[in-house]
């Protein structure tokens, strides 16, 4: 099972990056609601808790128990997550008089502090929080300041927990990427070897390994997501996947023929019939588009000559209008 940190999201509009910023370092992570923690098993390797629009001393802050995380995993909280480590574990967090948002200079009080290795000794971050951290609770450490903050970083002694009051993951902090990699790949001991690639594999194994001989429909609109998703259970499970297309009436014509075709330069192109066992084209394709999918199903026939309607979770049936098409056969596993 590959290694991976998993990323808990207490709503911050950048935990995405986050993630990209582990990918970058070729680390694989998942993210989780911070209410919807999943099994840590041996495949983990670290947690981070996210940032959030929310105050740590609101009545109905987002909480979650640390019980099973903290001391046993290494870990890592940004911005609220930092101030939810501070408030929940007997320090205090009070509301600043003035939000800090925006660059500040961070100063490393602990040079020789894991998490701020390699780091310089005064560099730029980027800070966004209404509340800030008074008190560090019992055992914990200054590692790094500002000017206006005094506990920007912090670690808890004899445990591998640290925390943050800035946003390391966006690109104003300019050694963000270095902070992240001391904790990914120096603190949690990642290899740093996933790659895409990888990520395919152990996701089209996993698909086969859950399914099984069982079948698959698969809504799909043509976008990315959709997309991505039916060429990966394509692979895995062949022609026990069905593929209904569905026009949910927000692309333009030319993406949904981009989204069935996938023809063109900038993209791999994949025959329909490689993928479809059934699609379904809006009447907003027209003529000419018809003619372009019918062109790349090698093994197509065309039903007779309708239109088709669709809701966003409802399939209408067709009524009189320009083609669509379906499979006239299967292909194996793989095609």
């Amino acid at each position: 099972m590959a290694e991976k940190i998993i990323i808990l999201d207490f709503g911050s509009q950048v935990t995405q990056l986050i993630g990209r910023r582990l990918r970058e370092l070729n680390v694989y992570c998942e993210i989780y609601p911070f209410n919807k923690v999943p099994a840590l098993d041996s495949s983990v390797k670290g947690v981070i808790l996210s940032g959030s629009p929310c105050s740590v001393r609101d009545k109905n802050a987002p909480q979650i128990d640390l019980g099973g995380i903290k001391g046993r995993f290494p870990l890592l909280g940004i911005c609220y997550g930092a101030q939810y480590l501070a408030h929940k574990f007997g320090g205090e967090v009070l509301g600043s008089l003035a939000r800090e948002y925006g660059r500040a200079m961070l100063d490393v009080v602990d040079p020789e502090s894991p998490l701020l290795k390699g780091v310089s000794a005064h560099s730029q971050v980027w800070m966004s929080h209404g509340d800030t951290i008074a008190r560090l609770p019992e055992g914990a450490e200054v590692i790094a300041s500002t000017e206006s903050v005094t506990n920007a970083a912090f670690h808890i002694k004899g445990e591998q927990t640290y925390a943050v009051q800035f946003h390391p993951e966006v690109f104003h902090t300019t050694e963000g990427t270095k902070i992240l990699g001391n904790f990914a790949l120096g603190i949690c001991g990642c290899k740093g070897d996933w790659t895409p690639a990888s990520f395919i594999e152990t996701t089209v194994a996993s698909l086969r390994e859950q399914i099984g001989d069982e079948k698959v429909i698969l809504g799909l609109s043509g976008g990315v997501d959709s997309t991505v998703a039916g060429v990966l259970l394509n692979k895995a499970i062949g022609h026990n996947l069905t593929c209904i297309f569905v026009n949910n009436g927000l692309r333009k014509t030319a993406h949904i023929v981009v989204g069935l075709d996938l023809g063109g330069d900038a993209h791999p192109r994949v025959e329909a019939s490689n993928l479809y066992d059934a699609i379904w084209v809006s009447a907003n394709c027209g003529d000419e588009a018809a003619r372009r999918l019918m062109a790349s199903m090698k093994n197509a026939t065309p039903l007779r000559s309708s239109s088709t309607r669709c809701a966003t979770n409802k399939m209408m049936r067709p009524s009189a209008g320009r083609p669509i098409f379906r499979r006239a056969s299967r292909r194996s596993a793989g095609a």
